[in-house]
């Protein structure tokens, strides 16, 4: 990863100068010695871009991706709302003005920051795209005609790659073809998902095949396939109208290729080395020191996580696991050790107890320093700093598997889904026979035991207890992917996220599946409206 990121990080450089280029080529109307030839240095007329140039002019699309695993960047829009993590107030603060309650009680407004992140990261990246197809479409840059094809269709893709997180968190956005200076009129969601569908299906063709170092990190036929793949498996939350055949067809696509294959082991997936890692079908590189962003780490693991891990960072400790949510597991799932870190911490270098981490988490008001067990996923290694070394698998196989298993479930094929999600579960189990799942199982109610929490551990409210139609496949969503970025939409497509108590949220309303569009976003653009409920 860190050659690539080296490579990144140069070639971002010469996007300055290129478009400067650009830029200055677009004013010369006003120049009277038009026929000078120059020898000395790079001009519009000599510049000849190579495949690196080509990289390093479409980086600043990639680069807002980075936001998802920053402060207050999508992970914590989508996973503080949801059933699995909290971040309560501690000894050390962690109230920052009420934000985390709020997110926890689904009771966010139009000046909090994590929904408005969000928004402002999407419409960053697209703009960036917007403004890339206008330089290309301008004809004063030097490329192929090929060139040119490929590049509009890379960046008509990672386009559509933030509005597929739009079209999730706020739903009824802008809808922006091209780079203007006008204020842009809103669209409804409907319209957001056909935009989605119709970008993905007309560029894939002309998106790149292969999967290798020069196409690690962008938007490939494979990843547009696996965005087209996500949008259909939500379409029903989207539009109204269920796409599980269409969903299926294009899973097939990426799983036909050869190209991706489960990873052997669940942790490597996670590591800091995990760029070669194959069921990379999309990723977001990051590196320590030339591409920061991954500071997820910096908010979960506690202020002495430093001598556990010999890090070089001091961890701030607020966000914790929910105990029902760790009671879900199977004892013999190994993915509850890979995933969180409990009970007793050892220093790296003489093995003493550093500090015991418990389960119970007696209120979001209040918890002790070591209530709480935190996410261990993302491999630390030694001397790690505020920024990890790891890529986020924004988009892996097993989630192709997944999202295959759930159509093949919701259309009458329990048992071909069963299988899919045994050939899932198998790598996280010692005993194969453990990892055997029925489709009758599938199809069973899930076994978190919804209801908030009393300081003592048992339920106090039970809410609504009604049974989770598949509620034990989206106990597989969370046991395989907890902590990457995605539970809230898995709740709300089997609709526990609206309805269910947990921890100390009560629900407060299907309104409460899109966030509010940000004050400010509604104070510069007269032609947004407020999403309804807020």
């Amino acid at each position: 990863m860190k050659n690539l990121i080296n490579q990144l990080s140069f070639l971002k450089k010469k996007i300055l100068y290129f478009g400067l280029i650009i830029t200055a080529g677009l004013s010369l109307s006003g120049c009277t010695d038009l026929d000078e030839k120059v020898f000395s240095e790079v001009t519009e007329s000599n510049f000849v871009p190579s495949e690196s140039d080509i990289v390093a002019i479409m980086a600043s699309a990639y680069t807002p991706m980075r936001y998802v695993m920053d402060w207050q960047g999508l992970f914590d829009l989508q996973e503080e709302p949801g059933d699995a993590f909290v971040t309560p107030t501690r000894p050390n603060g962690w109230d920052d003005g009420g934000t985390y309650k709020r997110m926890h009680f689904h009771e966010w407004t139009k000046t909090d920051w994590q929904p408005r992140n969000t928004w402002i990261t999407c419409f960053n990246g697209i703009n960036a795209a917007n403004r890339v197809m206008l330089q290309m479409e301008s004809g004063k840059f030097p490329i192929s005609a090929e060139q040119k094809t490929a590049i509009l269709a890379e960046m008509r893709a990672v386009r559509a790659l933030y509005y597929s997180i739009l079209v999730d968190t706020h739903g009824n956005v802008p809808i922006i073809p091209n780079y203007s200076d006008k204020l842009p009129e809103q669209n409804t969601r409907l319209e957001v998902y056909n935009f989605i569908v119709s970008e993905l299906n007309e560029v894939i063709p002309q998106l790149p095949a292969k999967v290798d170092k020069t196409t690690y990190g962008r938007m490939t036929q494979w990843s547009a396939y696996h965005v087209l793949a996500k949008v259909y498996l939500n379409a029903e939350v989207y539009t109204g109208t269920p796409q599980w055949q269409k969903c299926i067809e294009a899973c097939d696509k990426i799983i036909q290729s050869g190209l991706f294959k489960k990873s052997d082991s669940y942790k490597a997936i996670f590591s800091a080395t995990n760029e070669t890692n194959p069921e990379m079908v999309f990723a977001i590189p990051y590196d320590q020191i030339y591409a920061g962003g991954f500071g997820a780490h910096m908010k979960m693991l506690l202020p002495s996580h430093r001598k556990v891990f010999g890090m070089e960072a001091q961890p701030w400790g607020g966000s914790s696991c929910n105990p029902q949510f760790i009671d879900t597991y199977n004892p013999k799932d190994n993915r509850l050790k890979d995933t969180w870190l409990m009970g007793n911490q050892y220093n790296i270098d003489d093995g003493s107890i550093v500090f015991t981490l418990t389960k119970e988490m007696p209120s979001i008001y209040f918890c002790e320093e070591t209530e709480g067990f935190r996410c261990g996923k993302f491999q630390i290694q030694r001397g790690a700093r505020s920024s990890l070394n790891n890529d986020f698998p924004f988009l892996r196989y097993t989630d192709v598997l997944m999202m295959k298993a759930e159509c093949l479930l919701r259309t009458n094929q329990s048992d071909a889904a069963a299988q899919l999600v045994t050939e899932v579960r198998i790598r996280s189990f010692d005993n194969p026979a453990d990892a055997v799942v029925t489709g009758a199982q599938l199809q069973q109610n899930s076994v978190f035991k919804y209801g908030t929490l009393a300081e003592n551990g048992t339920i106090d409210k039970p809410g609504d207890q009604t049974t989770v139609l598949y509620g034990r496949f989206l106990d597989e969503l969370g046991w395989e992917f907890a902590a990457e970025a995605r539970r809230r939409t898995d709740m709300i497509r089997f609709g526990v996220y609206q309805k269910k108590n947990w921890y100390n949220h009560v629900p407060k309303g299907d309104y409460t599946t899109l966030f509010p569009i940000g004050l400010e976003e509604l104070n510069t653009n007269k032609n947004l409206k407020q999403n309804p409920g807020y």
